[in-house]
């Protein structure tokens, strides 16, 4: 399915949950609004074909944080497409799809951990790479790197 009939695809199930489309062929993308995700990924599976979630990719963009999807399809056309979701920093929770494409229950937790996105709905949404009690989320543009954890120096500057 081409991105513009993906695109399509989406407006006609979901009024209004298609803010952005970018028909680039070499990196299209569409932006769905934080509200309408997660029944938009179901139609993208279902409807679209889009049955495989690559990986996905935290963006700090300042007053906002970008949760970006890339999805296939597992069958012979495999042009990946990007969802971007947007949510404003103060508040940053998009609804889960780890019950949509399984991968995504390690890939949303990666994205908390390090991004401090909130997935909602996730069955376990612990932290994956930093350890349990670390605080603040490492990839944020206003992330302070400790002096110390439990009284070994960091030599990060």
């Amino acid at each position: 399915m081409t991105p513009e009939k993906i695109h399509d695809a989406l407006n006609a199930a979901h009024p209004g949950a298609v803010l952005a489309f970018d028909p680039n062929p070499k990196l299209p993308s569409i932006k769905v609004a934080p509200s309408a995700w997660k029944a938009a990924a179901k139609t993208l599976r279902d409807a679209c074909g889009l049955d495989y979630l690559v990986c996905l990719t935290s963006v700090d963009r300042g007053a906002e944080l970008e949760a970006i999807y890339t999805l296939e399809t597992m069958g012979e056309t495999r042009a990946p497409i990007h969802v971007r979701v947007l949510v404003p920093r103060e508040n940053p929770v998009i609804p889960t799809v780890e019950d949509v494409w399984r991968t995504a229950d390690w890939h949303e937790r990666e994205a908390w951990d390090l991004m401090g996105i909130v997935f909602e709905g996730h069955h376990n949404l612990v932290r994956i790479l930093c350890a349990e009690d670390w605080e603040g989320h490492p990839l944020r543009k206003d992330y302070k790197s400790p002096d110390t954890y439990h009284g070994i120096k960091n030599n990060v500057t």
